[in-house]
């Protein structure tokens, strides 16, 4: 599947792809999730070369397993693809595609299609091999015009961008980058060798690569991030705004997040990165100069915070666009997120303020995606003296943590002034979680676990499927989940319940928009919107119903949470921008009131991140970190994604263009 290396987070806009190799019958390909080894792509081809595929990672019990096969005609082009096995959510794959007699015919558990063509296009398969990417780019070289038309829908072109030659154990290959367009939003890169075979796919989070050379990802990674951050550079340079002078939003609606009200007929005047002036529009005089914005019919609001993030190179654009000007990252690769951080705040790149959490997690078989290992008190102690020197709010505990480490890492960490949060380890529960010391708990999956007794090993996907088979059974009225509520209001437990994960994995179903992107599917880049098809678990016969329920179940989890005075932040895991406006959207669906759920995303993050002196609410003084709506949320929050104008850090950004600039149609 086209993207699927990229992962991402993503906006989790995931796919990928292949070529005649220079090896005569068998290559391997090591599957790295943070430098980790975390599976392998096998390609066997036949003496008729026809070509035959193993494919298999384990991302945290997650990933999939699949067997493929392809025939191509002569312009590299499949004619024959079948791939069978299980997708990363371990559900059922059975996809096919044919072109015989001008008739291209495809089908897999989201769509099936037919078309009557003069040529063969490059059908873009949902669950194929890694290798499929290379074989995309080699038949568009191939192509007139490096230009090639693309199925179900669109066409694709491809630019090469340099070669390298790297060790590969005792022996030394050729790779080149090319990046490949038209196939989603952002270009997708892709190594290829001096024969144009596959080499490599590669990104921070994950990447595939041809075994033997697992030690030049590093150096082809910071090759490939070159590239991507002069593509950065020239959006920022074409789309930020720095303005002259002062800058006045008059007649606007100002959402007063402390109060939880809007105030009508208000101006804000900004001067620089400050708010200088707030109050009616009747009694605040605009100096003379000032460039005006007309806030007519819409509201201002602080800057949204997203406090659940995995961030990558590029995705800063959508969290702005969005009206996200502050995020939390929870687990990342150190260098990559440094070298975000430092070029959105030199201007360099478009994105949000980056607040930084490390993830640490123990060794085996579910490993979560970290560098950072620790199986003793002295690794923990390394970790936590690394991070605190380098400016990290907290440390984020991740699911192979041994229990008996927990009460030390928080009180290493508490003693270095960091937070804890995280997972709730396998082989302890929510609640010896909370009595252990920690400030947060990240997805509220973790807090039906904790009433589920007999699922110990919370490392698996049990710790999704459970929950979806059996929140909607959970009594949330029962002295034990009342008791457990009080325990952590009494602990002051932030919770970061990341709902509309849990919404797509309980109830996407193959061939429909997955719920939590269905309002924006028709404005994104056909290929992309055809990857929100894919749907989530696999649901067992009869249990339709149930898995929908659970996701009722969760909301009702998260009103409890809100009634009882527990702090609630609003963060995603997910698409970039464009997750947390579901993310919001669910919690009002839950009965908290829309200006409530603005408040607990805005100044109400920032208190938690001991940045509300700044941030977090529109005052005098404070930072100008605003999003301008067409609409009012306070009323309609599905309204947040209508921005008009974004503000940050000194600069004014156009929605419009920004989504225009990656493919994205603007909000209406």
């Amino acid at each position: 599947m086209l993207f699927r290396l990229k992962f991402s987070a993503l906006f989790i806009f995931v796919l990928t792809l292949f070529s005649v190799p220079s090896f005569s019958q068998e290559a391997h390909y090591s599957i790295l999730i943070m430098a980790n080894t975390a599976g392998e792509e096998v390609i066997t081809i036949g003496a008729d070369g026809a070509r035959r595929y193993t494919y298999e990672y384990n991302d945290r019990g997650r990933g999939p397993k699949t067997t493929t096969a392809i025939r191509l005609d002569e312009n590299g082009v499949p004619v024959f693809e079948e791939t069978k096995g299980v997708d990363y959510l371990k559900a059922p794959v059975n996809e096919t595609y044919s072109y015989s007699s001008g008739t291209a015919s495809w089908s897999n558990s989201a769509e099936k299609g037919s078309q009557k063509l003069s040529a063969n296009p490059f059908y873009i398969s949902m669950n194929g091999p890694g290798d499929e990417l290379a074989l995309l780019a080699r038949a568009i070289l191939k192509a007139p015009g490096s230009h090639l038309a693309t199925l179900p829908t669109g066409d694709a072109t491809i630019q090469e961008a340099r070669s390298i030659t790297v060790n590969c154990g005792p022996d030394q290959k050729s790779a080149a980058l090319y990046f490949i367009r038209g196939l989603g939003a952002d270009p997708i890169p892709v190594w290829l060798d001096d024969r144009q075979n596959y080499f490599g796919q590669l990104s921070s989070w994950q990447s595939s690569i041809l075994k033997g050379c697992e030690a030049a990802v590093p150096l082809l990674l910071a090759m490939q991030d070159e590239f991507d951050t002069a593509r950065q550079l020239k959006i920022a340079h074409d789309l930020t705004r720095k303005p002259a002078g002062p800058v006045a939003i008059t007649n606007v609606s100002v959402f007063d997040s402390v109060a939880k009200r809007s105030i009508p007929n208000s101006t804000v005047i900004i001067e620089g990165d400050r708010i200088k002036q707030v109050g009616s529009a009747k009694t605040v005089k605009v100096p003379k100069g000032t460039e005006i914005v007309d806030g007519r019919g819409k509201t201002l609001i602080p800057g949204l915070w997203d406090m659940h993030v995995h961030t990558g190179p590029g995705q800063g654009l959508y969290y702005i666009a969005g009206g996200v000007t502050s995020v939390r990252d929870l687990g990342n690769d150190n260098d990559t997120l440094q070298a975000i951080k430092a070029r959105v705040d030199s201007g360099d790149e478009i994105g949000p303020r980056v607040l930084m959490r490390a993830l640490i997690d123990g060794r085996g078989p579910y490993t979560g995606p970290t560098k950072n290992l620790v199986d003793t008190e002295d690794e923990a102690r390394a970790i936590i003296d690394k991070y605190a020197a380098l400016h990290y709010d907290g440390i984020k505990i991740y699911s192979s943590i041994k229990p008996e480490l927990v009460p030390k890492i928080v009180e290493m960490a508490h003693a270095r002034g960091l937070r804890v949060s995280g997972h709730v380890p396998a082989f302890m529960n929510a609640e010896q979680f909370v009595r252990d010391g920690v400030d947060e708990i990240q997805h509220v999956n973790f807090l039906f676990l904790n009433f589920f007794d007999d699922v110990k090993d919370t490392r698996t996907p049990a710790r999704f499927t459970t929950v979806a088979d059996r929140a909607a059974s959970l009594d949330l009225n029962s002295k034990r989940v009342r008791d457990f509520i009080q325990l952590l209001k009494e602990r002051n437990i932030v919770s970061d319940p990341t709902i509309n994960v849990f919404e797509n994995m309980f109830t996407a179903r193959p061939g429909q928009v997955s719920p939590d992107m269905a309002a924006v599917a028709d404005r994104l880049p056909p290929l992309t919107r055809r990857g929100l098809l894919s749907g989530g678990l696999p649901v067992p016969e009869g249990k339709d119903q149930t898995y929908r329920d659970s996701v009722k179940a969760l909301e009702r989890m998260v009103k409890l949470l809100y009634d009882n005075g527990i702090t609630i932040v609003a963060g995603t895991d997910s698409a970039a921008g464009f997750g947390l406006h579901r993310e919001l959207e669910l919690y009002v669906d839950a009965g908290i009131p829309p200006a409530e759920v603005l408040s607990l995303a805005t100044i109400g993050a920032a208190r938690v991140m001991k940045r509300d002196s700044e941030l977090g609410s529109i005052e005098p003084g404070k930072l100008a970190d605003m999003v301008l709506i067409n609409g009012d949320p306070t009323l309609h929050i599905g309204d947040i994604r209508r921005t008009a104008r974004v503000f940050k850090g000194g600069n004014i950004y156009d929605p419009a263009q920004l989504y225009t600039a990656v493919g994205i149609k603007p909000s209406k």
